[in-house]
């Protein structure tokens, strides 16, 4: 084998640590920043927040990083840019690539991912603001040890239907059975013990079921809307109801009216007054605690109107106040030869490039919600029917940015609208031709799609091909599978689900 030495010339990034951070910092949700700026806050004695200075101005558009970036400013080690380089990375692999080409790969549909808030209602000041949700309340299990405080029952009752109440699921229900219960507690007890704690624990279910939310301590379904139907005045009805429930509850989802009538000899109007009674009732008796509990969205951004403009702010809320401790920083400037032989001038650089990357951070995410404001216009005006397609190209291609840049921008960061608080990302989709030769946004279709749904007769339900027949008239072209992904990702029942019976 014959060696050589040869000389080649290549091109290739080169991250500094500074825009390595940037970049982390930047693709971050409110949450993590918050603990990225705590872990930073105890390991780095030179940066300090501005919360412990009451006469410190009051955020509007990030003041304190930038009165702390000019107070640094002068001290700027040599070398150092002026200014945050871009982040304009062109090679962060192939994989990522295609999933940033139009923001929409990762997604179930086109991009836009529903999220618990985008179902809330429109209402709101003109600000956009959202009203302040409620404090989240008990969980189910305090909310029934609260009653079993009030219950006079003997210590060994108590601990047992303690077990019980622990051993509830989110939802409400009894997951493991009394006897797998009894095998977790009594271990190898004797045959004799072990039946009188399995007795225990049958009673105890008892009280159990017997407690507020009607309905909870069940082992299935059947069981949980029988335990509320016995709880409301007996009437023919409520009989008919709880021997559905027992044993027919699967054809009453298929809407089979004639098996029922023949299974249960009723007719079809007290059917009809069954039916009733079931669709009133709560499947899931603990979903109202889950829900108390569930953590509200702080938006980053907050659109509002002004005239017949729409502004687009950051949230001080999210801003993190942060300053170099001024007592340290004097203090490295008066030892001897300066700053950067001193063992915390090190800290000192860091402290200043995580002010700054931080300001970028933001800075960053208000361009962006900007130029999507800008794009989106008719959503803000008129709401998810007229929101236009967009992908994360357009947006790179305005403001100078990489696609890779803009998709962590717009990852779990949340803009607060008169019409609801959105992630960045829903404001992206694919676009469907129209007869006109333009494009509709899927979001836009979506809409329609539950528009009809809504407006339909109950006794015969639009099927797919009537949606996409309906969407055809209006110009749009879609096909029907392509309905039924829609339908099913806005968690809509398909037509025979639908029938009223």
């Amino acid at each position: 084998m014959k060696q050589s030495l040869q000389v080649r010339l290549s091109q290739h990034l080169a991250l500094t640590p500074q825009l390595q951070q940037s970049i982390r910092l930047l693709q971050l949700s409110t949450l993590e920043l918050n603990q990225e700026v705590e872990q930073m806050l105890a390991q780095n004695p030179l940066l300090e927040t501005e919360e412990e200075f009451p006469d410190a101005p009051a955020a509007a558009e990030l003041p304190e990083i930038r009165k702390a970036q000019d107070e640094i400013g002068a001290d700027s080690g040599a070398g150092e840019p002026e200014t945050t380089p871009e982040i304009q990375a062109e090679d962060f692999g192939a994989t990522e690539r295609e999933d940033w080409e139009n923001g929409t790969e990762r997604d179930d549909f086109d991009g836009i991912r529903e999220l618990p808030s985008n179902s809330g209602s429109g209402s709101g000041d003109e600000d956009g603001e959202r009203p302040e949700q409620d404090s989240p309340g008990l969980s189910l299990q305090e909310h029934l040890n609260q009653q079993l405080a009030g219950m006079m029952l003997s210590p060994e009752d108590r601990a047992a239907l303690y077990v019980l109440i622990e051993s509830l699921n989110e939802d409400g229900y009894l997951e493991d059975s009394l006897e797998e219960l009894v095998e977790s507690l009594a271990g190898e007890a004797d045959p004799e013990a072990r039946d009188e704690l399995l007795d225990r624990l049958r009673c105890a279910l008892n009280w159990l079921q017997s407690l507020e939310p009607l309905g909870v301590g069940a082992r299935d379904l059947p069981e949980c809307l029988i335990l509320q139907l016995r709880a409301q005045p007996r009437s023919e009805a409520q009989v008919v109801a709880i021997l559905v429930c027992k044993q027919h509850l699967e054809l009453l989802a298929k809407r089979d009216l004639k098996k029922l009538m023949a299974l249960t000899g009723a007719d079809e109007a007290l059917l009809r007054e069954a039916q009733t009674l079931i669709t009133s009732l709560e499947p899931k008796p603990g979903r109202q605690f889950a829900r108390g509990q569930a953590q509200a969205v702080i938006p980053d951004v907050i659109v509002h109107k002004v005239g017949r403009e729409f502004r687009v702010m950051l949230n001080p809320e999210v801003a993190p106040k942060l300053r170099i401790n001024e007592l340290y920083a004097q203090a490295l400037r008066a030892t001897r030869g300066g700053v950067s032989n001193s063992p915390l001038g090190a800290q000192l650089q860091e402290a200043r490039w995580f002010i700054k990357n931080i300001q970028q951070r933001f800075d960053t995410i208000l361009r962006v919600s900007q130029a999507i404001v800008e794009r989106q216009k008719g959503f803000f005006t008129h709401g998810e029917l007229a929101m236009k397609p967009l992908v994360l190209r357009e947006i790179a291609d305005e403001l100078g940015l990489h696609e890779s840049t803009i998709s962590r921008v717009t990852n779990a960061k949340y803009m607060a609208t008169r019409f609801g608080t959105f992630e960045l990302k829903y404001f992206f989709g694919s676009g469907l031709n129209t007869e006109a030769g333009g494009n509709a946004s899927s979001t836009a279709v979506r809409a329609l799609i539950k528009q009809f749904v809504a407006a339909e007769d109950a006794a015969k339900p639009l099927s797919d091909s009537a949606l996409s027949n309906m969407l055809e008239e209006q110009g749009i072209q879609v096909a029907r599978r392509t309905v039924a992904k829609y339908r099913e990702a806005l968690k809509i029942a398909p037509a025979n689900l639908r029938k009223a019976m």
